[in-house]
């Protein structure tokens, strides 16, 4: 089965289509798949529901899907560092569903694991319960949410090999496991792509039978904020 394709459009053929749900991989501007979603940007795909830690911000990441209203609604736990996510949300262009952060990231993972929901006692008593049922287990509430399947993951990575094992960097490990796990379809795009054999089966963070398409290529990695001490 070949999974490497040369660039992010061609790697995406045949797989968008309007009114599909995505999972983006990243957390914050770290390990965002800032090719694919130039690409879902260029192929004009739109009424799109993303889930994604971050609607990353006003001119990169998942910022550039907003720019030109591609986003129908985005299921997210952070979203502070987007005037034009904040703008369409206040003026009821935009739909949002939030998440706290562990809740979505396990949200990802049980629909990748075919696991359909799960309860959990965050958010009880709060508008995060609105509307969601509450069982009671060993004397205390938990909220039931649902797992995530969605119709194409996208992620980024640090290392792959040509079958799709990826190793992740540091705070990028945060969301792209999940995100990939739970797309019926996943496509990657990495760093760099190594020969089969040359990783090291222990450090690998995704296996490949999740991976179906792959590219290569360079990558901005622009910083969200930056902090410094005066000399």
């Amino acid at each position: 089965m070949k999974k490497v394709y040369t660039t992010a459009a061609e790697a995406l053929d045949g797989l968008l289509f309007d009114g599909m749900q995505i999972a983006a991989g990243g957390f914050g501007l770290c390990g965002i798949p800032e090719l694919l979603i130039a690409a879902i940007r260029d192929a004009g795909t739109k009424d799109l529901t993303v889930a994604s830690n971050n609607a990353g911000v006003d001119d990169f990441g998942l910022g550039l899907l907003l720019q030109t209203r591609q986003v129908k609604k985005m299921i997210s736990s952070y979203v502070g560092e987007n005037a034009e996510f904040m703008r369409q949300y206040l003026s009821g262009e935009l739909e949002l569903e939030f998440n706290p952060q562990g809740t979505l990231a396990e949200r990802m993972r049980a629909g990748g694991a075919g696991i359909p929901g799960f309860y959990t006692k965050t958010g009880v008593g709060t508008v995060i319960a609105e509307g969601k049922e509450v069982k009671e287990f060993d004397g205390e509430d938990y909220i039931l949410e649902r797992g995530i399947v969605a119709d194409l993951a996208i992620v980024k990575a640090w290392k792959a090999d040509d079958t799709g094992n990826l190793v992740f960097r540091k705070t990028a490990r945060n969301f792209n496991p999940p995100a990939a796990m739970c797309g019926k379809i996943c496509v990657a795009e990495v760093e760099e792509i190594v020969p089969r054999g040359s990783l090291d089966p222990d450090k690998i963070h995704l296996p490949g039978i999740y991976v179906h398409r792959l590219i290569q290529g360079d990558h901005e990695k622009r910083i969200e904020q930056r902090t410094i001490r005066e000399a």
